[in-house]
């Protein structure tokens, strides 16, 4: 397995799918010459200790719209791994999610939230399997419930009995370490917002060097997995000068602009990981539903920007 991918649709909303203008935006992603896309769509909780998943009827998209978002991204020749996802409404990460005032309570607010999340789970499953997905991610950055061992072991259990692909899981950076059930799901993921930037405007050269640092542990983390193969389930970096040291970065506007910032870290990461028979590629953050309006933009596309050209020459490669 090696994925030349994007995560597509993170930003989509109720209808927007379905649109034209989503449908452009999938013919320019193809471009690329990749071949897969992630569909990532956002399904809410009210709180960070909220046990209730439910979309919103005015903004969630809607089934239609997925089974609609998958034909088209098969249309245009890419695979597809399906990555429902949860945020909490109180603006807290999902990665926080946790019950610490209720854990001495008489109530187990855990099996209460898992027993939601595996519904919510084999919902989209059940999608996955008859839309023909090849790939479902089973969760995403959902750090404080990771140490519920037993609950996932169920809930990946439950969605097997649907899903017939196979499955990831998408732990954070430098968390990687912290899941004791990898051997449940059949790819090891990792959100990869490395900072392997040093300073604003750091070169490509210096920031190889900083990936070889990365290399070393995960490949660690396959060989002690079995050699099972890992993947950068979201990887990216904004065009804005500075960026490459945390790219996690959505928030800070005033930073300049810097494409060659973006593409340093796209090529350096490309250089490091493309012949790691242990890694099974990337699916970069983020294509958005619609193609920006102004092109470039300080944000994480690529469209209109040094690294489009950059990936399309990458994606022409093949690994030795």
């Amino acid at each position: 397995m090696f994925i030349k991918g994007f995560t597509y649709g993170f930003d989509g909303r109720k209808g927007m799918y379905q649109t034209p203008e989503a449908a452009l935006s999938i013919e320019r992603l193809a471009l690329l010459g990749g071949d897969w896309a992630a569909l990532a769509f956002v399904i809410h909780q009210d709180s960070f200790s909220s046990t209730v998943i439910r979309p919103d009827y005015r903004y969630t998209v809607t089934d239609k719209d997925v089974y609609i978002a998958v034909k088209r991204l098969h249309e245009q020749g890419l695979k597809v791994c399906m990555k429902p996802m949860i945020n909490c409404m109180d603006g807290v990460w999902r990665a926080h999610i946790a019950f610490p005032e209720r854990e001495t309570g008489k109530k187990d607010y855990w099996q209460e939230w898992f027993d939601c999340y595996t519904a919510f789970l084999c919902h989209y499953a059940e999608i996955a399997e008859d839309t023909g997905c090849e790939m479902f991610c089973v969760g995403c950055e959902m750090l404080g419930t990771e140490p519920q061992e037993a609950h996932w072991r169920h809930a990946i259990q439950e969605v097997r009995k649907i899903y017939h692909g196979p499955l990831v899981y998408n732990t954070n950076h430098g968390k990687e370490l912290g899941v004791r059930w990898w051997d449940a799901v059949d790819y090891i993921g990792t959100s990869a917002y490395y900072g392997v930037g040093k300073i604003p405007g750091d070169s490509m050269e210096n920031m190889v060097a900083e990936w070889e640092k990365q290399k070393a542990r995960l490949k660690k983390l396959s060989d002690d997995n079995g050699g099972k193969q890992i993947i950068f389930m979201e990887i990216g970096c904004r065009s804005a000068k500075g960026c490459a040291m945390m790219p996690y970065d959505f928030s800070h506007r005033e930073f300049p602009y810097d494409e060659n910032e973006q593409a340093n870290f796209y090529e350096s990461c490309m250089k490091a990981m493309w012949d790691e028979n242990w890694f099974a590629g990337f699916f970069w953050w983020d294509w958005y539903t619609y193609l920006p309006k102004r092109q470039p933009e300080m944000g994480f596309s690529v469209v209109g920007k040094k690294t489009e050209t950059l990936l399309r020459k990458w994606y022409k490669k093949e690994r030795e």
